[in-house]
This record gives C-alpha cells, sequence and structure tokens, in this order.
C-alpha cells in the first residue's frame, strides 16, 4: 500500500545529493556519475538483469503500469529522465501499446551519459517495428532543455538517486511538468528486519564482486550500495517532494522494499 508523509521537521545536515568517492562539490559528483556510467554501459542491462535476478523487469512494468491513465492520451508528452539504456522508457511505451493501436504519447528520453545513450538509440533500432518508439536527448537532468509546464509526466528508474541535488532535481520536475502532471520515481530502497540483513549482505559483499568481474571495472558496483544507502528513507524523501510543490506524494515499496515508487502530482 502507498505511503504517505509523516509531518517531521527538516533534518539539520540534510544530504544533498550522490556523493561517489572522492568528489569534493556537486560538480564534482556529477562528472564522477557520468564517468563510471560510461565506463559500464556495454554490460549495463547483462549485469541489472543478473544482480536483480530479472526482477528489475517486474518493477519498470509495475511502475509503467501505474500511469496507464496518462498513457492511453494520444497527446501525452512523457519524459524519462535519467533514462540510462532506455528500459523505462521502453515499458512505458509497451504500456501505451496496451491501451491504443495509434496516435500514442510522445516518449523522450534523456541522460547525460553519451554511452548509454548510444545502447539506448541501438534497442530502438531492434524494436524499429514498433510505432512511435522513444526519442533520446543528451542532457542533464539537472538543466533540462525543455520549457516549463512541457510533459504530463515525467518518471525516471534507478537514475534519479545519482544526482548530485535531489532537491533541485525535483524542483526541476516540477518546473517541465504542467498543472495536474504526474512524477513516477522509481529507485532502490533498504528492506527492514532479517531480510534487510540478508539484502545488505548481499549489496555491500556479493554484488560488487560479481559487478566487478563480469564489467571488468572497479568502482561503480561498491559505488551501488553506498549510493542507496545516502538516499533519503520513504518518510524524508516524500517530505522533500512535498517542499518541492508535489501533493498527494507517496510511496509504494516493491518487493518487500527492496525498490519502490515514489509518485507525486504538481
Amino acid at each position: 500500500m502507498p505511503q504517505r508523509a509523516q509531518r517531521t521537521s527538516t533534518p539539520s545536515n540534510p544530504v544533498l545529493g550522490a556523493a561517489p568517492e572522492g568528489a569534493a562539490d556537486p560538480n564534482s559528483a556529477a562528472r564522477a556519475v557520468r564517468d563510471m556510467f560510461t565506463s559500464i554501459a556495454p554490460r549495463y542491462d547483462l549485469l541489472n538483469h543478473i544482480l536483480s535476478c530479472n526482477v528489475d523487469r517486474l518493477w519498470w512494468r509495475r511502475a509503467a503500469c501505474s500511469f496507464a491513465h496518462i498513457l492511453a492520451k494520444p497527446d501525452a508528452r512523457v519524459l524519462d529522465i535519467c533514462c540510462g539504456t532506455g528500459d523505462m522508457a521502453f515499458a512505458l511505451r509497451k504500456q501505451a501499446a496496451r491501451r491504443t493501436e495509434k496516435n500514442y504519447p510522445q516518449i523522450l528520453g534523456v541522460d547525460f551519459s553519451h554511452a548509454m545513450l548510444e545502447r539506448a538509440r541501438a534497442k530502438s533500432l531492434n524494436a524499429a517495428s514498433q510505432n512511435a518508439p522513444p526519442h533520446w536527448i543528451e542532457a542533464d537532468a539537472l538543466r533540462l532543455p525543455f520549457p516549463d509546464r512541457s510533459f504530463n509526466l515525467v518518471t525516471s528508474a534507478f537514475g534519479f538517486r545519482n544526482l548530485a541535488d535531489y532537491d533541485a532535481g525535483l524542483r526541476e520536475i516540477v518546473r517541465v511538468l504542467g498543472p495536474g502532471g504526474e512524477c513516477g520515481i522509481l529507485d532502490f530502497g533498504e528492506p527492514k528486519g532479517l531480510l534487510g540483513q540478508i539484502y545488505r549482505f548481499y549489496f555491500k559483499r556479493i554484488l560488487p564482486r560479481v559487478g566487478t568481474l563480469i564489467s571488468g571495472v572497479r568502482g561503480p558496483y561498491s559505488y551501488l550500495p553506498s549510493s542507496v544507502e545516502r538516499f533519503p528513507e520513504p518518510q524524508e524523501m516524500i517530505a522533500r517532494m512535498e517542499r518541492a510543490g508535489f501533493r498527494e506524494a507517496n510511496w509504494t515499496p516493491y518487493t518487500f522494499g527492496i525498490a519502490g515508487l515514489y509518485r507525486g502530482k504538481k
């Protein structure tokens, strides 16, 4: 069930955003994140499926289903930020196809890693028979190249956590959303109890070793568990969304809280 915010005080030292090892400020953090994802782009999809035991496909599909009412509108404009190799955008496109046979909504994917977008474009070519495939734009999610009130839906799947400034990212989403537009942020969480202990052991001890072995790159898969640990807890994230201008902000846990979907309306 979705969880809504409880009124809590603002943390005295709130986390600004992602902080990869060695990053001294938001600009160097953003560069480090871009370099990391560029380095693992060739094996990114394979590793996602292996390390999540293919559950990630279910998460994208479930998140896309949450916005079926928007995707059914032929004049809807949809933006997926931090889109990586495009899996969330493709899930949105598949959901739209279930609702209509023509006049698909426009879906745009944005990422600042050129290598990731090249993978997304290659996957689009493999699905060339589809009508109205997503379009890809290389840009920073904190400085989106779109006018105010441009979109009916903005999503992000496992990318928002890597922004150098979470609050600035939320404000930018609010800016490009039209009145009544919706936001969906799918990202990792940390389960509680015994499951949480098992999960953290896997996430911190096993996953980095497997990721490094398959990708051949040291660093990114050690950064992953630390970035999840740094990301705000659901109640804090909901409070940040409300301060940014969202209403009806809530969080729905997926797979015992390993991941979850944050939603809000402008």
